[in-house]
């Protein structure tokens, strides 16, 4: 049975080769990087949300090369159409039919830059393909490769030209991460080191689709107990009593905790999910789906996740 729970020791092997890769082209991000893993081997899909210029598009081609993804990369602006990201349907007088032409959504890894700078219109091409992974042009079901994990960076609403997600939109998102300023030895380090471009050419791949399908088959087997099931519906509870938060976690969200609980624990050879994993989690799983009670409450989501922690104890 442990075989179906742990990871063997030549997938352990492979995991950590490509943390050490991934490591060594995003400096300092050692914690998002483990992140971004367990939501891929959780099927779930990955929102960075930070200012331009700290390595989210890095982050995400990084990912693509090291895992051995097919990638493709989607700049959201305000002019971006449904088709641009899903195809398009063209005439082809020899058939006398349509022809569907894919668009760059058909890709295992999908980098959905900016996706705040496009219009909802936009913004919405993407949701049957997150959610039921496939696309629907003319009465027609296109699958989508397998895996398939859509990485979407967003600029804070603050800036300028954003289109907010709708909570929709949010909810298709296993989780959120930021990554933040380096601290100044990786930053240094990046000073001195090469264009981060020309060192991802060279970075081999770690992983492989088939491999990294055979490990998200194995995440679901990882066991949670009864009282690790308490903890998580406990903490749903809390966040729908309707005293910390303007609305709860609905079923997908507490769902998409407890998998991505598991897809930690995996990556970290545990053989049952701990109250550990569950907490390392939860900040990127809950923090963009909680909504504070009152208007005038500025707690970001890191803050959210951290009231709903402190209102659960460990059963």
């Amino acid at each position: 049975m442990n075989a179906l729970r742990e990871p063997t020791g030549q997938q352990r092997h492979r995991l950590e080769a490509a943390l050490e890769r991934l490591n060594g082209v995003v400096l300092g991000k050692d914690r998002e990087i483990r992140l971004a893993i367990a939501c891929l081997l959780a099927r779930g899909h990955l929102l960075i949300e930070d200012i331009p210029g700290v390595g989210k598009t890095t982050l995400a081609h990084a990912l693509a090369k090291v895992l051995g993804l097919g990638y493709q990369r989607i700049q959201f602006t305000s002019d971006l159409l449904p088709a641009d990201v899903i195809g398009v349907s063209v005439y082809d007088r020899d058939s006398g039919r349509f022809q569907f032409h894919t668009g760059p959504v058909f890709s295992q890894l999908v980098l959905a830059d900016e996706v705040n700078r496009a219009t909802p219109k936009a913004q919405s091409a993407l949701l049957e393909a997150m959610e039921e992974r496939q696309v629907t042009m003319d009465g027609a079901s296109h699958p989508l490769p397998e895996p398939f994990f859509v990485v979407a960076t967003q600029n804070p609403a603050y800036q300028v030209g954003t289109f907010p997600l709708p909570e929709s939109q949010l909810d298709r998102f296993l989780m959120r991460i930021e990554l933040g300023y380096p601290a100044a030895s990786q930053e240094r380090a990046l000073l001195r080191g090469r264009d981060r471009r020309d060192l991802l050419a060279e970075v081999p791949a770690a992983l492989d689709p088939e491999a990294i399908l055979e490990l998200q088959r194995q995440v679901p087997s990882v066991h949670a107990s009864d009282a690790l099931l308490d903890y998580v519906q406990a903490l749903a509870r809390a966040s729908r009593d309707g005293t910390l938060f303007a609305s709860g976690l609905s079923t997908r969200a507490v769902i998409s905790l407890l998998r991505a609980a598991q897809a930690w624990a995996f990556l970290h050879g545990h053989a049952g999910v701990l109250p550990e994993d569950l907490q390392a989690v939860l900040p990127a799983v809950v923090g963009h789906r909680l909504r504070p009670r009152e208007a005038a409450d500025r707690r970001g989501p890191a803050e959210l996740a951290r009231a709903l922690l402190e209102a659960v104890p460990i059963p």
